[in-house]
């Protein structure tokens, strides 16, 4: 078999590629890099990658600090490598006040599966992203994708409820939460209970590990359109000896929240997919098993109802959107002549005749070719 050539008009990118293709780990790991930190050429790089893209499944995996995270993720790559499936782990930790890098807990905790040459494992810093996540976790999930992995598992820092940028990297969003991550109704809010399409209450031979499985499937059924999914009939005072067994079925449901949407969780036709929840002991190795088909089940199910499609149409939408800043970003501040046509309106802005507003409109109308790449060098 012939060896591909590149001529991405980067030599050191094209030689990369080659031991890309050839599947050598260090190749991997450079490429990693040069995207994660838009190095020279990532972006020839990144686009050589993109027809690759769309085997790997993408699993998120959130919640708070202490949940036990990097515990669940160690034993969902066990379980998969059992399998004789490749996995790779993004672990996003805190950045360093220091030196800007990450702390690498993560990696660490995760030593009994870092050394399997079936399994990549990449700590990357937050540097500031609210969302819990890297700005350039995409990127690096492409790579992992393009590499020819089967799964990726992406780690976030776990900040709380801004981590809500998972739902948009991952196919799958796993939340992990423990019986004392506080008042179970901060726990429930709306940004949570959206974004996960599974649930696990870890380290649930603690005391009051029941009583939060039992809310969150309570706050399920009472999502709006929830109620009206259980098929009961609106109607008081009605003798449950006089009505048919389903729907006396659908009464009980009704009146139960919790039971109707634990039911639900359960039924692999429904249209619509009712997120379970789950109890692990991810120390002991308890639950794994129940976590990983939740898993198998939820991508069947984004397979069969066209989930899977749009919910990797929007990213493609957002990785554009994201390519349009950055570049419009750089074009803008790294050219001297915009510098210094801003410093020039600073003394109207402070004296009140000009608002900051008024001069981003002046500004963009003056950048067209600029912010095209047609800009000729000429001054603003």
């Amino acid at each position: 078999m012939s060896t591909p050539a590149y001529a991405t008009g980067h030599a050191v990118i094209d030689r990369l590629l080659l031991d890309f293709d050839a599947r050598k780990p260090a190749a991997l790991a450079r490429a990693v890099s040069i995207v994660e930190n838009h190095r020279a050429g990532f972006d020839a790089l990144a686009s050589v990658l993109h027809s690759r893209l769309g085997n790997a499944r993408r699993i998120g995996i959130t919640g708070p600090p202490g949940a036990g995270k990097s515990t669940i993720t160690t034993q969902l790559v066990r379980s998969w490598r059992e399998q004789g499936r490749t996995v790779g782990v993004i672990a996003v930790d805190p950045t360093s006040p220091f030196t800007g890098g990450a702390l690498l807990g993560d990696r660490i905790r995760m030593e009994e599966v870092a050394l399997d040459p079936g399994v990549f494992i990449r700590s990357m810093a937050t540097r500031g992203s609210l969302g819990g996540l890297a700005s350039a976790t995409r990127d690096v999930c492409d790579v992992l994708d393009a590499f020819g992995l089967d799964i990726i598992l992406i780690e976030t820092v776990g900040v709380g409820q801004s981590e809500l940028d998972v739902a948009r990297t991952a196919d799958t969003t796993l939340v992990v939460l423990v019986p004392e991550s506080g008042d179970s109704i901060q726990t429930l809010k709306a940004g949570v209970m959206e974004i996960a399409d599974i649930f696990t209450v870890n380290k649930a031979d603690r005391p009051g590990a029941d009583r939060l499985r039992n809310d969150l499937e309570l706050m399920l059924g009472l999502r709006p359109g929830a109620a009206a999914s259980h098929g009961a009939p609106a109607h008081h005072g009605i003798d449950l000896r006089a009505v048919a067994d389903s729907e006396r079925e659908a009464m009980r449901d009704a009146l139960n929240p919790a039971r109707a949407a634990r039911k639900a969780a359960k039924d692999d036709e429904a249209d619509r997919w009712t997120p379970p929840v789950l109890r692990t002991i991810a120390a002991q190795k308890e639950g794994i098993s129940d976590l990983v088909e939740a898993i198998e089940r939820h991508h069947g199910y984004l397979d069969r109802s066209g989930e899977l499609q749009s919910r990797r149409r929007e990213r493609l939408r957002e990785r554009v959107r994201e390519a349009v800043e950055l570049k419009a970003h750089q074009r803008l501040w790294k050219d001297e002549a915009t510098v210094a046509w801003l410093e020039a309106q600073l003394p109207a802005l402070e004296s009140g005749s000009a608002a900051p507003f008024h001069v981003a409109d002046a500004l963009l109308a003056q950048s067209g070719a600029l912010l095209s790449g047609t800009n000729t060098g000429a001054p603003l």
